[in-house]
């Protein structure tokens, strides 16, 4: 638990216990079996186990209540998510609740919030994020892909790679360059596209886990309705900045970094090398011993973002940049480890063991597909969401005026 008060708010147990007794009934157990196996699920079952929780209110329940939210603290949102990663529910697709929901009911229309936020609430579309380009990743602000206003409409040209589950959404936030003779961060606009426009095409990547997430989005004289920009033009810099201040908090999935953990022990406590179990040898508990300490400062950041959050209301962006470098390097290197020991048994990745309805004999321990699968999946980790060099500069700039 990574909550830490000097008061702490007597109802949280109480809301924990809540949050529990919903996932004990209300989560299949194939569905949680498929989490801990690491397993595919696909957009239908993945889609209503989300609306399961939109109809608690709980997709959203950190929003304002006038939005549609429950006005959640939070620590109530951080004992939310803590709950969901220990009982191995699939993680919230985060880009309608967590960041585009924010930015339509902070920076939107009324017209854009009656639209938009009450089925985000619901989760009845699904959403992307039309953000990085083959040119513009860690450098965001140099991309390319043009609007040019005509009339009532602008015309959006260019092409957005590394759109995770472009191929499912039915929404997507872009962001696209509206003037191009301005300094690059100031002449940038944010549009919300319905993705069965006209001129689109999503085309998949498949990545080094030969999964299917990944998408290429080109866009070909494709007309968005004026009327669909969020805020004023020119200044989605702005607007884009505070998304992904939410989106580098998100990245504390520290219920899943206990379940890393507690994945790594079974398997040094299951795995022998001359008749010993690996985790009585010293070069492993000593590692064990520097993820726990690296995962408790984890939860010191977040914490500490907590309490930012509860002063005024958002989290600081240098401490969502040391959260978000911090998480990123406990996965990799809880990963890492499990991979050292998952050698022991023939490191082979059985990709079909990753599908539903996989019956086959496995090498090695049960979940061992799905391990090295996240090992694979999160060596983007210090890349996406704005790479560990553009953290650092965050916090140089902020800490030493840099």
């Amino acid at each position: 638990m990574f909550i830490r008060n000097d008061e702490p708010d007597p109802t949280l147990q109480d809301f924990r216990t809540e949050v529990r007794q919903f996932l004990t009934e209300q989560l299949p157990s194939e569905t949680q079996r498929r989490q801990e196996l690491g397993q595919t699920i696909g957009r239908e079952e993945y889609g209503e186990w989300l609306k399961r929780l939109g109809s608690k209110g709980w997709l959203t329940g950190k929003w304002p209540v006038e939005h549609g939210g429950l006005g959640w603290s939070p620590d109530q949102f951080a004992v939310f998510s803590e709950e969901l990663g220990r009982a191995s529910a699939p993680p919230i697709q985060g880009f309608g609740p967590t960041m585009v929901g924010p930015v339509i009911y902070t920076f939107g229309t009324e017209k854009q919030k009656a639209e938009h936020l009450p089925a985000i609430v619901q989760h009845e579309r699904f959403w992307c994020q039309g953000y990085s380009e083959p040119g513009a990743g860690s450098d965001l602000a140099s991309l390319k892909t043009r609007a040019v206003r005509e009339g009532d409409h602008y015309v959006v040209n260019g092409q957005k790679i590394w759109t995770s589950y472009a191929h499912w959404a039915d929404w997507c936030f872009c962001l696209v360059r509206t003037d191009p003779d301005v300094k690059k961060q100031e002449g940038i606009s944010f549009l919300l596209i319905d993705m069965k426009t006209p001129g689109i095409t999503v085309r998949p990547i498949i990545g080094i886990t030969k999964s299917h997430h990944l998408n290429e989005v080109f866009f070909e004289d494709v007309r968005v309705p004026a009327e669909n920009l969020i805020g004023e033009e020119n200044k989605g810099w702005t607007y884009a900045k505070f998304l992904l201040g939410n989106e580098r908090v998100g990245t504390a999935e520290t219920g899943k970094f206990e379940r890393y953990l507690g994945h790594l022990r079974h398997l040094l406590s299951e795995t022998k090398e001359d008749g010993r179990p690996l985790i009585e040898k010293p070069e492993y508990q000593r590692k064990v011993a520097e993820l726990e300490v690296t995962l408790d400062t984890v939860k010191a950041l977040a914490a500490d973002q907590l309490a930012a959050a509860r002063e005024d209301g958002s989290p600081t962006l240098m401490g969502a940049a040391a959260l978000k470098l911090r998480s990123t390097t406990f996965q990799q290197e809880a990963l890492q480890t499990i991979l050292d020991v998952c050698a022991r048994h023939t490191l082979l990745f059985e990709t079909d063991a990753l599908h539903p309805g996989w019956n086959g004999n496995t090498v090695g321990p049960d979940e061992m597909a799905g391990l090295l699968y996240e090992h694979l999946y999160r060596r983007a980790a210090t890349i996406y969401g704005g790479s560990s060099e553009v953290q650092k500069n965050i916090i140089a700039k902020g800490a030493l005026g840099l």
